[in-house]
């Protein structure tokens, strides 16, 4: 067996007297990182919020055939251009359709608190999606990433990218116990508008805040302007090598949450530059702009009530506009949803396949 040193990361909460703290952080540390089955701790481990994070150091791997696996799995994901982008050397290889990052999302190569970790990403997996109506694997959300926001096409479960980036998932989530819930997951919950997000006034806030980095018009900064192998020191926003309609960071509540607890670059969450007010502003600017569009997308979600009230893309179950569910306010299209869920119970997706 090997002993892998690890370090952890963040605090425990957002918000809260240190008492709490003390208490969440303890409660964490003597989290086991597993639990012998038939007991009934361990149910309890599974639901409780893991608030210390414990991850191995992929660099501390033996250099066998499976440390190589994993630490290639780490440059799949902070150079994914390079080894999977629609320029990369080996044709066969060429699954994404942009020159993006998996880590432009997953911040700190997926170790980021509220920077939409991927630290138990391999503990959530398989699980039930509402999008497609089916138990998803690990793999089958990596796919799910290749096709929205790399707007590429899925990867063979043999291709040897595939296999190293669920390594790379695997030795992140081995500390933890399956369905394991950590504190920092997501992008965040910022209090929501009861107005609708603004795209004019985000503009704004994009030009006194993002500009410098991102580019007046959105197309981020090259890392080479003659090889796009290299990717991006900063992603572009839009236009067509941006994430596509179908991403996840299309969707209001997403990146509104993202861009207030991690914008501008080196932004944390436990100290925001941006107010609740700017970031859902400045992120509807953001959506507003043009990008790879992919017209399947309508046949997500089997069931239109469980569709996200964000969804920027149809068909609908509860009556409001495309508008109200790209920039909000969302309360009115929640209680809907709930009224037609207590009446009706499901609606039937007329796309679904």
């Amino acid at each position: 067996m090997v002993a892998w040193v690890s370090f952890t990361t963040g605090w425990v909460v957002r918000a809260g007297a240190m008492a709490a703290l003390v208490l969440a952080a303890g409660a964490a540390l003597a989290q086991p990182a597993t639990v012998p089955p038939g007991e009934a701790a361990n149910a309890a481990a599974a639901n409780a919020r893991i608030a210390v994070w414990d991850i191995p150091d992929v660099d501390l791997l033996p250099d066998d055939a499976y440390g190589q696996l994993v630490r290639y799995g780490r440059s799949v994901l902070e150079a994914t251009a390079r080894h999977i982008g629609p320029d990369a050397a080996d044709p066969a290889m060429r699954f994404a359709g942009n020159n993006l990052a998996c880590v432009n999302c997953h911040l700190n190569a997926g170790r980021k608190k509220f920077g939409l970790p991927l630290v138990s990403a391999s503990a959530d997996y398989p699980a039930y999606s509402t999008r497609t109506g089916k138990v998803a694997t690990l793999e089958d959300r990596l796919d799910n990433c290749m096709m929205r926001s790399m707007n590429g096409r899925p990867m063979p479960r043999d291709a040897l990218p595939m296999q190293a980036l669920v390594a790379y998932l695997r030795v992140l989530s081995s500390a933890l116990p399956k369905d394991a819930r950590i504190e920092g997951a997501g992008a965040g919950a910022v209090p929501e508008l009861d107005r609708p997000a603004d795209p004019q006034r985000g503009a704004r806030v994009y030009a006194q805040n993002c500009q410098f980095c991102h580019r007046s018009g959105g197309e981020g900064l090259r890392r080479n302007p003659v090889d796009a192998n290299f990717g991006y020191g900063v992603p572009p926003l839009w236009g067509p090598d941006s994430f596509n309609d179908g991403a996840g960071m299309n969707r209001l509540i997403t990146i509104a949450n993202f861009v207030h607890d991690n914008m501008p670059n080196g932004t944390d969450w436990l100290m925001p530059v941006l107010s609740a007010e700017e970031a859902w502003d400045v992120a509807a600017y953001v959506v507003s702009q043009p990008r790879p569009s992919r017209p399947a997308f309508a046949a997500d979600f089997p069931d239109l009530l469980a569709k996200p009230v964000d969804t920027p893309y149809g068909p609908y179950a509860d009556g409001f506009p495309p508008s109200q569910h790209k920039y909000g306010p969302f309360a009115p299209i929640r209680a809907e949803i709930a009224r037609l869920k207590a009446t009706l119970g499901h609606v039937p997706n007329p796309e679904a396949r």
